[in-house]
């Protein structure tokens, strides 16, 4: 068997495991079969299945327990990119688990030619730079830095922030956010990454860079969140 033909066996393998978990036949923290019952039910490999069983762990699907075998996750969040009507927390425990937003810092900081440019501001006028972390069933799922020009957010507070952020600018300073572009990429954490989300040097996450307009067209937030690859799950929905 050639390298290629392998590897997309092994790719074929860890699809099949992966349908029956969403479609609830595996269910969360159930054990999977062994790989040798793996290995008879698909026809194939120990190599194969030990690599697809490798790859859904990395992604976060399986978790591997020494000694005890090899286990469903129940870690994955689904987050819909296109909903505009639930928030984060509403997204959360709308499927049974619990969510919390930890402020970590929120300051006054003055404009960086690049601030400066999305928020049409003079060089060191004042942005709140707002740091936060998201996480579901006291485990961190998503760390983010946000960006608002202070002449239209002044009196920003922590308390607040630690709930939507959209819901603040729409209550206590009349901003209603029109529409957000958004662009999200698959990246490498970081060391201070990897100490916000607790999570192995280097471990696969995704990034959103996220600018929020309102009605005028003008930019009122720009923020940048790092989501765990292991637990991050998008979902996007198109109607035609």
């Amino acid at each position: 068997m050639t390298a290629k033909e392998d590897s997309t066996l092994h790719t074929k393998v860890k699809q099949m495991i992966l349908e029956k978990i969403k479609s609830g036949e595996y269910k969360s923290d159930s054990k999977l079969p062994t790989e040798a019952e793996f290995c008879n039910a698909f026809k194939v490999s120990r190599t194969t299945v030990r690599t697809a069983l490798q790859q859904l762990a990395a992604e976060g699907y399986v978790y591997k327990q020494q000694g005890s075998g090899t286990f469903v996750s129940g870690k994955k969040v689904k987050q819909k990119l296109t909903s505009t009507v639930e928030n984060f927390s509403e997204q959360i425990t709308l499927q049974g688990k619990n969510p919390s937003i930890k402020v970590l810092s929120l300051e006054v900081v003055p404009a960086d030619v690049f601030l400066e440019e999305v928020f049409d501001l003079k060089a060191g006028d004042p942005v709140n730079k707002l740091e936060r972390i998201r996480s579901v069933n006291g485990e961190p799922l998503q760390y983010e830095v946000a960006f608002l020009p202070w002449k239209k957010t002044p009196g920003l507070n922590i308390e607040a922030c630690e709930n939507s952020l959209y819901n603040v600018l729409q209550k206590e300073h009349g901003h209603f956010i029109k529409k957000t572009v958004e662009n999200l990429e698959i990246v490498a954490a970081s060391k201070e990454v990897q100490k916000k989300l607790e999570i192995p040097a280097g471990s696969p996450c995704f990034s959103l860079e996220t600018y929020a307009y309102l009605e005028d067209s003008t930019v009122i937030e720009y923020s940048k969140t790092i989501f765990r690859g292991d637990m991050a799950n998008f979902v996007i929905e198109r109607n035609y």
